[in-house]
């Protein structure tokens, strides 16, 4: 089972995934560091997005962001003054 034996390959070609069979000894750890770095960046993404949101229309049902934004999460109204005069 497997796909047969191995079979010679050319020892001059660089790959980024490190060629042909390979299997660092140490995969576990680069995994968790990966996943630990791309968890980190997803992280600082949501706050720095949560931060910034602002809603000008209020929306008419609840949506899930409500609970993280600034906007809502101080409970500020919103108040759009009318570019129009009063007569």
């Amino acid at each position: 089972m497997g796909g047969g034996a191995r079979y010679p390959y050319p020892k001059h070609v660089w790959t980024p995934s490190g060629g042909w069979w390979t299997r660092p000894s140490n995969w576990r750890m680069n995994t968790a560091i990966a996943t630990a770095g791309i968890f980190a960046i997803a992280y600082a993404t949501f706050r720095y997005s949560a931060e910034r949101e602002w809603r000008y229309v209020e929306p008419q049902k609840p949506i899930p962001s409500q609970s993280w934004t600034k906007q809502y999460r101080d409970r500020k109204t919103i108040t759009v003054e009318s570019s129009v005069p009063a007569s």
